[in-house]
């Protein structure tokens, strides 16, 4: 496949700069940014095999036994019926998109705190978001066109889970009304620092409607480099629509041709994943 050995972790990426700066750094703090690190292509011998063996803190990649993304098999789920909603507490704040003109492509900021969620009565800041194509993720053994991964982190560096990532699935269909207004407001800028403001946006406008509906959950890890674990996954079950024409905009303007940048799934190791239903 052609461009398989282009420089990997190329996806749309939103930082949300929080308010205070202990919040928007905390994250990215933990997941490599410098993409040229490592690859999606095996090719390249810096692929997701090799991933744990590139640096010594790496080695979950490698070693871990909890590891992200897994293929989700709905009928071996756990079903936990009306366990309350994923309550969101999330807020429109002002953004900015940036384009570095490198290999991460794409930023947007919140300038300001952009909310949080609440699991198990924790409350976890939303930190970034940012997608893959194809999707992470499978269901019963089928990976979608694409993924977003909004990544939330606790206050308290104390708490077990410290990091929780809400991960909704798109399949082809009709174009998604949020990726319209984003994929609007981006210009190619032939690798000049580039950035332009968007106005008030409502982290809730990329539709997620968790709170009433089903979603998966289980236990894993972030899915780049370090790899680290004990990241709490939300799944969504209902799997959105994009359009080709969208996911084709990604990938050239983010992607920088390469192909794709989704880790393999990976073993589930007799972990237990729990189908949170409301109906």
């Amino acid at each position: 496949m052609k461009n398989r050995t282009l420089p990997a972790f190329i996806h749309v990426l939103l930082i949300f700069s929080a308010l205070f700066h202990s919040h928007s750094t905390s994250v990215s703090a933990q997941e490599v940014e410098d993409e040229k690190e490592f690859s999606y292509s095996e090719e390249s011998g810096k692929g997701p095999s090799q991933w744990g063996n590139i640096k010594k803190e790496w080695s979950d990649c490698k070693t871990g036994k909890i590891q992200s993304p897994i293929d989700i098999l709905s009928r071996k789920a756990k079903v936990i019926k009306n366990p309350g909603r994923l309550e969101m507490l999330y807020k429109p704040t002002e953004l900015i998109v940036k384009n570095r003109g490198h290999d991460i492509s794409l930023q947007i900021h919140w300038l300001k705190s952009a909310g949080s969620i609440k699991i198990n009565g924790t409350e976890y800041f939303l930190q970034q978001a940012h997608w893959h194509s194809p999707s992470e993720h499978a269901i019963d053994g089928r990976r979608y066109a694409l993924e977003v991964h909004l990544v939330h982190q606790a206050k308290d560096p104390k708490v077990k889970h410290n990091l929780a990532v809400v991960g909704l699935l798109y399949k082809y269909g009709k174009p998604d009304a949020f990726l319209s207004k984003l994929l609007g407001n981006i210009s190619a800028t032939n690798g000049q620092i580039h950035e332009k403001p968007l106005g008030f946006v409502d982290p809730t406008h990329i539709d997620i409607r968790m709170g009433g509906k089903a979603y998966y959950r289980y236990i894993g890890s972030l899915t780049v480099p370090p790899c680290t674990e004990g990241v709490i996954w939300s799944v969504q079950k209902q799997v959105k629509q994009v359009s080709k024409e969208q996911v084709h905009a990604i990938r050239v303007l983010v992607h920088d041709k390469a192909e794709e940048n989704a880790r393999p799934v990976q073993p589930l190791n007799q972990r237990e994943v729990e189908l949170y239903s409301l109906i």
